[in-house]
Formats: C-alpha cells, sequence, structure tokens
C-alpha cells in the first residue's frame, strides 16, 4: 500500500503543477517566456500538445 500511495501522491503533485505551468502559459508575455514554461511542460509530459486557439 505504501508504494501505490506515493505513486499516487506523485501523480496528484504532477497533475497541481501542470495546472499552475498551463495558467502560467496562458498569461505568458514575451516568446521566450512561452518557450521556458513549454520546456518545463514537455518534462512532466513529453507527449502534451498546445490546443488550438479558438476563434
Amino acid at each position: 500500500m505504501v508504494e501505490r500511495r506515493s505513486e499516487l501522491n506523485r501523480r496528484y503533485h504532477r497533475k497541481k503543477k501542470l495546472a499552475k505551468l498551463k495558467a502560467r502559459l496562458a498569461e505568458a508575455k514575451s516568446n521566450s517566456e512561452r518557450e521556458a514554461i513549454l520546456k518545463k511542460i514537455h518534462t512532466l509530459s513529453p507527449w502534451w500538445q498546445e490546443p488550438a486557439p479558438q476563434n
């Protein structure tokens, strides 16, 4: 059970961290800032794709 708990804690922490990074990405002003945030997101979740802008 201990292994399962640590696995769940990792997952929950990753989910929170991704939510924060996605919020920062939405507010990013410069292109270099966006690239830095995207790099961090891809270290956590390599297959994550930025959603297409809705017009």
